[in-house]
């Protein structure tokens, strides 16, 4: 039975990966969610896993060194799936410190601490790997709209958390070039899909149309993202970790170029499909919601990743047409307002009221 460590397996990508792998993989793996429970990991998305004899959650930092340690003592680990970070753009804006410690220096444990578990005196253990889930915001910013990001683009990023998070890549490659050290890369385009916590686009909008409340738009809301279905990026992870060639990086995009202004218009309009007649929020959903506030600093106009890589080494390709995964992730959300009720609380709403002050 394989073991896989899986970091930050609260969060939303990583719950999401943790249910796409028993789902494929049922009781032949054994997974380790070690998870510090911020802001963003709620074991509510794990309710219906929580109970399997194969599933094992420990509350631990990854900064915790000796935490660390002990979950390598304790198990014989195969995979780590690094997941933990410190994620949302706006907050490493106000807190870069947080940033800094978790995305950069946790993640040197974690490397110092598997390197250490598996090294032998003839290299290390066969069948181990490490995998840095990263983001395509350390390439910073694509102005001309026939560009792509590629795995050659020279990293370039621009805010605190896309600097946090191209430098753990950057050690995570010290790792694999000093020490030959079994690792690979991902860096995966704006995911999305249940679970997610309502401070990220998509669920935001579709919290606040619900509610009735305006829905903040930075900017001209034209900026554009492309968007990963989240279970197609579990899939691809599962395919890098089991096929990806020694030390390579892979980006992982959804073919999904989206203008943030459109996305919202699809937003209200699913809604406006999906609601019954009788349900009384469907007099208050319209375009009127929508506020345009003061932009985001440093905010990149504009990410398309090119998995041309990931496809042609791998096989992986996304599955899930945007019209389709909006679809399915709207319905997750009206299916579950308690899971929303539960994550959006008076320290959420104090947090939304200072970030997203009208023009």
């Amino acid at each position: 039975m394989k073991t896989y460590l899986v970091t930050g397996g609260a969060g939303f990508i990583g719950s999401n990966y943790i249910h796409y792998m028993y789902q494929k993989y049922g009781k032949t793996i054994c997974i380790i969610n070690f998870d510090s429970l911020t802001y963003a990991g709620n074991l509510e998305n794990l309710n219906d896993i929580e109970d399997y004899e194969n599933y094992v959650f420990i509350h631990g930092d990854i900064c915790n060194k000796d935490e660390l340690q002990h979950v390598f003592e304790q198990y014989d680990i195969d995979y780590v799936i690094h997941f933990a970070a410190e994620s949302h753009v706006d907050r490493s804006i106000t807190n870069p410190e947080i940033f800094a410690n978790t995305n950069i220096l946790g993640t040197l444990n974690l490397l110092h601490t598997a390197s250490n578990a598996w090294q032998t005196e003839d290299g290390y253990l066969s069948g181990k790997k490490y995998l840095q889930v990263s983001t395509d915001e350390v390439y910073g910013s694509l102005e001309n709209t026939e560009d792509y990001f590629h795995e050659t683009t020279p990293l370039d990023p621009h805010s605190p958390y896309s600097a946090s998070k191209a430098s753990a890549d950057l050690l995570v490659k010290s790792f694999i070039d000093t020490y030959h050290f079994p690792a690979n890369i991902t860096r995966c385009s704006n995911n999305y899909g249940a679970y997610q916590f309502p401070e990220k686009l998509i669920p935001l909008m579709i919290h606040n149309a619900l509610s009735g409340k305006s829905l903040p738009i930075y900017g001209d809301g034209k900026n554009i993202r492309d968007w990963l279905y989240v279970m197609d990026h579990a899939k691809a992870i599962d395919m890098v970790c089991e096929k990806g060639k020694f030390g390579e990086v892979y980006n992982v995009g959804g073919h999904n170029e989206k203008e943030n202004i459109d996305i919202v218009k699809i937003i209200l309009k699913t809604l406006q499909q999906l609601l019954p007649e009788s349900d009384a929020r469907r007099t208050f959903i319209s375009e009127d919601l929508i506020t345009y506030v003061g932009d985001r600093k440093g905010h990149d106009r504009r990410y398309a990743i090119a998995p041309d890589k990931i496809r042609s080494e791998i096989g992986w390709e996304p599955e899930t047409m945007f019209e389709d995964g909006i679809r399915l992730t709207i319905q997750w959300y009206l299916n579950h307002d308690d899971w929303l009720c539960h994550v959006t609380d008076l320290s959420y709403q104090k947090y939304y009221e200072e970030m997203y002050q009208t023009k």
